[in-house]
């Protein structure tokens, strides 16, 4: 019978031996995976982290502190600010903790999907390891596919060069690259393969529960333009849980200060997944929201002035219209890269609105703005009497709902597809510094910059896997 002892050092990485007998010793701190529930339990995997940083200034939600751009030897964190498409991303991107780590867990999933069946246990837990596995393996390759490739166009998504799917164990696989719609047909088959065996309550937080895999199943569909099978897929997760944690109350008790609230409770939360960390909002003041952000917010939104400073000049420019995050992660966790309800409330609110249903998409968002927009604000939006309207309005909601993680990006990108719905963002910078000139930078809507470059050592390692983009890999 087949043994893997886990050796789990400080770094998180997983050292998998297999043997065919026992062996006598088990090393210090291995953990000794045999059975169905050992491998079940090595699903839930706590501080997964996603960092954002390849991509966090390509958007018109987040800013930077004027002193970490001007007279700054350029960075990806300052490329990326200006919308600089002159320089030379490939060699600035050596390597990528976010390609890194998510094709890590990938790898965990398959140690399961792989080897569960043969070992000792019933059947049913079996399946549900494989299940959960295989629906975090989907989520990973849905954060590569759509950070390293374009957004799914129906029309050009077969011949678009995607990611590397890796289907199984292997460290030393150099795969092929797939196209996009290559990888959102594994994701999907992924996805359907794993409901029927999910839970409604898992174990624990880091086990995902159905209702995130009908989100994650909706959220995919939306990608893909697929609108009835995404309203589908958000209602039976709503049918899973539909909480929204009431914000207008929580500021009533004193917020954060008075009530901290942290993982695992807040009930909206689908999947507890961090950017870097657990404790990642300890460094909150890195996150700062753009000026057009903050005057989106107004001046009576929870969501705002629970959480954010703008006043405090160690951390932003006083007088540039913008805030940083300033709530330390005991006192409140706040959902970034993982999913929520009313994440999921806002993608059946988009599909009403690609249904030209407008009455329906905003009795959606007037139920979240309820539980969002303190008193002296307006809670119920007038309905639209057009689709790019009321599209507009649900945007804005995601914008202030879905902050600081991978959504604004990967929004941009899928709706910058569409004509109708894509945006030229324009920033005016420096606004408080008058030491030198200021300029308007534009990113376009079919910039190459949305496309995230390979890190360099991944593309020395595998010959076979290409740029997405027109740049030139330097050897």
């Amino acid at each position: 019978m087949k043994r893997i002892n886990y050796i789990l050092l400080l770094s998180l990485m997983v050292c998998l031996t297999a043997c065919e007998k026992y062996t006598e010793i088990t090393p210090k701190g291995a953990f000794v995976v045999e059975t169905a529930n050992d491998f079940y339990q090595l699903v839930s995997f706590p501080n997964r982290g996603y960092p954002i940083n390849n991509f966090q200034y390509l958007v018109d939600d987040q800013w930077m502190k004027e002193s970490n751009v001007i007279g700054i030897t350029p960075n990806i964190n300052t490329i990326n600010f200006t919308f600089d498409e002159t320089v030379d991303r490939v060699a600035l991107l050596t390597a990528s903790s976010f390609y890194n780590q998510a094709y890590a867990y990938i790898n965990r999933w398959n140690t399961v999907i792989s080897l569960v069946d043969n070992s000792k246990g019933d059947e049913k837990t079996k399946q549900l390891a494989k299940a959960e596995a295989k629906l975090l393996r989907a989520y990973d390759h849905f954060l590569l596919v759509n950070h390293y490739a374009k957004a799914f166009d129906p029309q050009t998504a077969a011949t678009d060069g995607g990611i590397c799917i890796m289907d199984k164990y292997d460290l030393e696989a150099k795969p092929k690259k797939s196209t996009v719609a290559e990888v959102y047909s594994f994701i999907q088959k992924d996805i359907d393969e794993a409901l029927p065996y999910l839970e409604v309550k898992p174990a624990d937080i880091y086990h995902p529960s159905i209702a995130f895999g009908y989100a994650f199943k909706a959220k995919v569909h939306l990608f893909k333009r697929e609108i009835a099978q995404a309203k589908e897929a958000a209602e039976k997760s709503l049918s899973y849980n539909n909480q929204i944690f009431d914000l207008v109350q929580y500021a009533a008790q004193g917020g954060p200060t008075a009530v901290p609230i942290i993982a695992p409770n807040n009930p909206e939360v689908l999947s507890y997944m961090y950017m870097t960390g657990y404790n990642e909002m300890n460094f909150a003041y890195q996150y700062i929201i753009s000026p057009e952000l903050r005057t989106l917010f107004g001046n009576n939104d929870a969501r705002f002035n629970l959480f954010f400073n703008s006043t405090n000049a160690s951390f932003l420019d006083v007088g540039s219209n913008t805030a940083y995050y300033a709530v330390n992660f005991n006192r409140f966790f706040y959902a970034t890269v993982g999913m929520k309800t009313t994440e999921v409330y806002l993608m059946l609110a988009e599909c009403y609105a690609r249904d030209n249903k407008f009455a329906e998409a905003v009795d959606i968002l007037n139920k979240l703005r309820a539980k969002r927009i303190l008193a002296g604000g307006t809670v119920n939006l007038t309905v639209p009497t057009t689709r790019k309207e009321t599209m507009e309005l649900v945007i804005n909601e995601r914008r202030k709902e879905l902050l600081l993680g991978f959504n604004r990006f990967f929004d941009l990108k899928r709706l910058n597809t569409e004509p109708e719905y894509e945006k030229t963002i324009t920033r005016v910078f420096p606004i408080v510094n008058k030491t030198v000139p200021q300029k308007t930078y534009t990113l376009k809507p079919n910039s190459r910059l949305y496309i995230i470059p390979f890190p360099l050592n991944v593309l020395r390692m595998n010959p076979s896997l290409t740029l997405n983009t027109d740049e030139k890999i330097p050897f």
